[in-house]
C-alpha cells in the first residue's frame, strides 16, 4: 500500500496570505503546505482522504487520473471545499464518484454542494457522486480492502479517521474514545495530527501528539495538519524522535 500526503497543512495552509514570518518566507519545499489531504494506492485502487480547496493542485501535483472514492474526516472547508473538483475525474470515469462520511458531513455536503446531488433541473456540467454514511466503527471494502471509520473529537465536534490493514489516518483530532484507542495501538504507520507548539482547544499540539505516539506505540509515525507556527522544517524535523517524521507535502510512504 502507498500512501501520498497530498497536503500537511491546517485550514489557512503555508504560506499563509500577508504573513511574514520565516515559515511562511521560507524557500524550501518542505516548509510549503496545502490543505491536509492524502493518496492511498492499492492494486490498481485509489482512495483519497478529505477533497479540501487545495484538490486541483493535489490531484496535478501527484498526476491522478482516476480515484475510487473519498472519504471524509468532517466538514470543515479546508477538508470539504474541493469537491467540485472532482469534475474532470467524473467526467473520464463515466460513473458517480462514491464518497464516504458521517451522515451530518454527507448531508452538509448536500447542502453547500446542491447542484452536485440534486436530480432536479440538473446543470449538466455537475459531477455525480454515491452517497455512503458510515457510523463510528463501521467498516466497508473498496477493491478489496477493508477500511474502519475511527471516532476522534475536534474539540466537541465527533469526526473520524480511517484505518486500512495496519495504518490508520488521524487528522484535527483532540481526544479519542477508548475503543479507538485499542484500534491504533501497535500500528505499522500513524498518520496523526500536530498543530504547533501551544495549547489548542480543538487540535492536538506537538507534545500531544509525541506523548499518545508513544502510548499507542506505531512503529512509525507521521505528523501532519501543521501550521506555519510549528516552525522551520529543517529547525523541528531533526529534533523529534526516530519513529516520528514530519510530514511534508508529496511525502510517500509504503507499508
Amino acid at each position: 500500500m502507498k500512501i501520498t500526503l497530498l497536503g500537511t497543512g491546517t485550514s489557512q495552509g503555508v504560506p499563509v496570505i500577508a504573513c511574514q514570518c520565516p515559515v511562511c518566507q521560507s524557500e524550501n519545499s518542505k516548509d510549503k503546505r496545502l490543505r491536509t489531504s492524502a493518496l492511498i494506492e492499492w492494486a490498481g485502487h485509489r482512495l483519497v482522504i478529505d477533497c479540501g480547496p487545495d484538490f486541483r493542485q493535489q490531484m496535478l501535483n501527484a498526476e491522478v487520473d482516476k480515484i475510487d472514492a473519498i472519504c471524509f474526516t468532517h466538514e470543515h472547508a479546508d477538508h470539504t471545499a474541493g469537491l467540485d473538483d472532482i469534475r474532470p475525474l467524473y467526467f473520464k470515469q463515466k460513473k458517480p464518484v462514491p464518497i464516504y462520511g458521517l451522515p451530518r458531513v454527507l448531508d452538509d455536503l448536500k447542502r453547500r454542494f446542491n447542484y452536485i446531488f440534486t436530480e432536479k433541473n440538473r446543470y449538466p456540467g455537475a459531477p455525480r457522486v454515491s452517497v455512503n454514511y458510515l457510523q463510528p466503527h463501521q467498516t466497508f471494502t473498496l477493491g478489496g480492502q477493508t477500511i474502519e471509520a475511527l471516532p476522534v473529537l475536534h474539540g466537541d465536534l465527533p469526526i473520524l479517521g480511517y484505518k486500512l490493514n495496519n495504518f490508520a489516518y488521524i487528522t484535527d483530532a483532540k481526544t479519542f474514545p477508548d475503543s479507538t484507542l485499542a484500534a491504533l495501538k501497535n500500528l505499522d504507520l500513524l498518520i496523526i495530527n500536530a498543530l504547533h507548539h501551544k495549547e489548542h482547544k480543538t487540535h492536538l499540539n506537538l507534545q500531544e501528539s509525541l506523548e499518545l505516539i508513544k502510548i499507542l506505540k506505531p512503529k512509525k509515525a507521521v505528523l501532519i495538519h501543521i501550521s506555519h507556527y510549528m516552525g522551520l522544517y529543517d529547525e523541528v524535523a531533526p529534533k523529534l524522535p526516530d519513529n516520528v517524521l514530519l510530514g511534508y507535502d508529496g511525502l510517500v510512504l509504503n507499508v
